[in-house]
């Protein structure tokens, strides 16, 4: 079941499309919060993302914006706003489509499945995980937090994937090592202090100093 996310701050057309989306099978969700906009985008995780142009406080572009900071995810826009300019904005700023207001909603779904195949029958699903304000995504291996962005190897991505899918709990060196055996990768024990020492600096960068933290004998956890 693919997650949509809706953007709108009608709510006349936000539950109509609602209605609409859980209708055809989809889980479909409606943001709340116009001020926590993007904390809704990554505690929901959505596959889709449906966003106005006009919306309380900051408008859909800077949304969009911010999203694709941290995710791929494709977006469409949705707006009464469809002159020439508003829609080269819209795509330029990482839009995927764009569908004027008024628009029948038997379109939109046609549009929404024509996307949803375009993007996950040939890219698969895409992910974020976050865990105090540190957003990590599953799709490009990038880190991202307070609006700075890096990007990871294959094993400091793999490394911080397990902790981050186990806050609080101490995973041994020899359970990361056996998970990130199961790649091509082979990696030995001083391999992994080397890959972890280098995860830190990055996370150091972005001014998290000391999220990971070493319990000696044991292993690594981020609490």
């Amino acid at each position: 079941m693919y997650r949509i996310l809706t953007i709108e701050d009608d709510r006349v057309i936000a539950q109509a499309i609602q209605k609409q989306l859980t209708t055809w099978g989809y889980e479909a969700a409606i943001a709340q919060d116009f001020r926590k906009v993007l904390e809704t985008f990554v505690e929901f995780d959505p596959q889709l993302v449906l966003l106005d142009i006009s919306l309380p406080f900051f408008n859909g572009y800077h949304w969009c914006s911010e999203i694709r900071k941290v995710s791929k995810v494709p977006i469409i826009f949705l707006s009464s706003n469809s002159d020439n300019m508003n829609i080269v904005m819209a795509m330029n700023m990482g839009a995927d489509d764009f569908i004027a207001k008024p628009f029948d909603l038997n379109v939109l779904i046609a549009k929404i499945q024509a996307l949803l195949r375009r993007t996950y029958d040939f890219a698969g699903d895409s992910s974020l995980l976050e865990h105090k304000g540190l957003l990590l995504n599953c799709n490009d291996t990038s880190i991202s937090y307070e609006k700075k962005r890096k990007e990871l190897t294959k094993n400091e991505y793999q490394i911080l994937k397990i902790l981050m899918e186990h806050p609080g709990a101490v995973v041994t060196r020899e359970e990361m090592m056996q998970r990130l055996w199961e790649s091509d990768d082979f990696i030995d024990d001083n391999t992994l202090t080397v890959n972890v020492g280098r995860l830190r600096r990055k996370l150091e960068t972005l001014g998290l100093n000391g999220y990971i933290k070493t319990k000696k004998g044991l292993g690594y956890l981020i609490t």
